[in-house]
């Protein structure tokens, strides 16, 4: 059974830059077709998607994050990381990695998630 688990401090500052690792335990990161997103939900609202990386290391984003968000992989320790930079107390959330593939049919795509790591919360105030 694959399992994802997300780490990274509880809290951060404003201004600061988060920073979450994913690691990614019983499937290697670059098998072919599967993609890990970064998702979050913060206090009283919807899971918001944030970005994904494939197995390639492509990598794409939220318009709405683009500008403050990075992701990266790192095959030999099979981690998945994040990087969100000039927080807020908005970004305050609990921060999810997934699994999943994503499919593309009739103009639309499809995201199957398949695994999902337990969350961490992550805090942004001064």
């Amino acid at each position: 059974q694959v399992q994802l688990r997300e780490s990274g401090p509880g809290a951060v500052k404003p201004s600061q830059t988060l920073s979450l690792t994913c690691t990614v335990a019983r499937v290697s990161i670059t098998t072919y077709d599967y993609y890990y997103s970064w998702i979050r939900q913060p206090p009283g609202k919807t899971l918001e998607w944030m970005g994904a990386i494939a197995w390639t290391g492509d990598t794409f984003y939220s318009p709405s994050l683009k500008s403050r968000t990075s992701i990266f992989m790192d095959a030999p320790s099979n981690t998945i990381s994040l990087h969100l930079t000039s927080v807020t107390p908005e970004d305050t959330a609990v921060y999810y990695c997934a699994r999943h593939t994503w499919s593309y049919s009739n103009g639309y795509y499809s995201t199957h998630y398949e695994d999902w790591g337990q969350g961490t919360q992550v805090a942004v105030s001064s």
